[in-house]
């Protein structure tokens, strides 16, 4: 099995009632690549991975697999295969049996669908199970199962749409482990829907983060979160403490921005001038508790432990800031301190839409 690449180019969808749910969007993933596209719940990421499949169709702009444009194409003939959150595994059926399904489909003997789908629970480590019924499986070997199925039809792009959401925590994590495993092995395009950022950050190659059926940015985890280039991908992907305010001064690459608990100094992560509304971002984990640059002074009003870590909240002004620090088991925090954070640990964006999940603080 061979990836191969997927445009989008200026491809929309608008519904009969004039709701769009993707504004023109151009995208490109390629071969061979785990690709997310992580967003909130409603921001049209699901739709684009149907129209990938061919289940919704563009209102306009195209969609090419491999250079081939998709118009007209229907599901079945497309390059690709969709495994859905639920699932849909055949109860009454065998693994195996899933797994050859799509193969029999296709008019594929039964002595060659089988060898085809033990050497797909192989490449999964399911191939003991074969003979098992799916509800006899845990939640993970299911979800291996619904992969292997997807691969027995040779797809060159597989789509993904939060295949993992169903499961528990340690589940997801070792899950995480086995598509990126197996994504590998097979060289198979992976499209990853997901509204989880560790998932996005823990697989992906690269990774677009989408709002409002909009794409804000694409780039590898360590560019989406150290270099956010919107306020939305900003506190959407990790935790941010979020000072909103006013541009005041700018020099260089860096600015100063006024906010109601005071003046700070950062990098210019977007288009600012002096005198624009901002919002300066700043990752929990690069606060400290010690006086420094942008430093403010706070009261400690919550400690939230999490093992290796601990999770401090301060007051400040009447405003919550998070402050996230490595548990050595020997912390002495007082309730009360300077925090600060270096010039090049913060980031200036242009004001503009956020996730629902950030702090901030907003000017008056």
């Amino acid at each position: 099995m061979r990836g191969k690449d997927v445009q989008l180019a200026q491809a929309s969808i608008t519904y009969p009632n004039g709701f769009t749910a993707v504004h023109p969007t151009n995208l490109t993933v390629e071969a061979g690549e785990f690709f997310s596209i992580l967003g909130p719940s409603g921001c049209g990421k699901t739709t684009i991975l149907k129209a990938v499949s061919g289940f919704v169709d563009l209102s306009q702009g195209q969609i090419l697999i491999g250079g081939q444009d998709q118009k007209g194409v229907r599901p079945d003939n497309r390059e690709t295969a969709l495994i859905f959150q639920n699932l849909a595994l055949f109860p009454l059926m065998d693994v195996w049996e899933n797994v050859a399904f799509g193969l029999e489909a296709r008019g594929v003997r039964r002595a060659a669908r089988r060898d085809r789908a033990m050497e797909l629970l192989d490449l999964v480590a399911l191939q003991e199970q074969a003979f098992k019924k799916p509800l006899e499986l845990s939640g993970g070997q299911r979800q291996r199962v619904a992969i292997a199925r997807a691969l027995a039809v040779e797809p060159a792009v597989l789509l993904l749409d939060e295949p993992l959401s169903a499961l528990d925590l340690k589940l997801r994590q070792h899950m995480r482990a086995e598509l990126r495993s197996i994504q590998k092995r097979t060289g198979v395009t992976f499209i990853y829907i997901t509204h989880d950022q560790g998932e996005a950050l823990t697989m992906s190659d690269r990774i677009a983060v989408m709002n409002a059926g909009r794409i804000e940015q694409v780039g590898s985890g360590d560019q989406i979160y150290s270099k956010p280039q919107t306020a939305f991908a900003a506190s959407f992907v990790g935790e941010a403490n979020q000072f909103h305010g006013q541009i005041i001064n700018i020099d260089g690459d860096f600015a100063q921005i006024d906010t109601p608990v005071g003046h700070f100094t950062a990098r210019i992560g977007g288009a600012v001038k002096q005198g624009d509304r901002a919002i300066l971002f700043v990752r929990p984990e690069t606060m400290k508790i010690e006086a420094g640059p942008n430093q403010m002074n706070g009261r400690l009003v919550r400690r939230d432990l999490e093992g290796p870590f601990m999770n401090l909240y301060f007051d400040v002004q009447s405003t919550e800031v998070a402050v996230h620090k490595t548990n050595t088991g020997h912390d002495l925090i007082s309730d009360s301190g300077t925090l600060s954070f270096e010039l090049t640990d913060g980031i200036i964006l242009p004001d503009g839409p956020v996730a629902q999940t950030g702090r901030e603080i907003v000017a008056q």
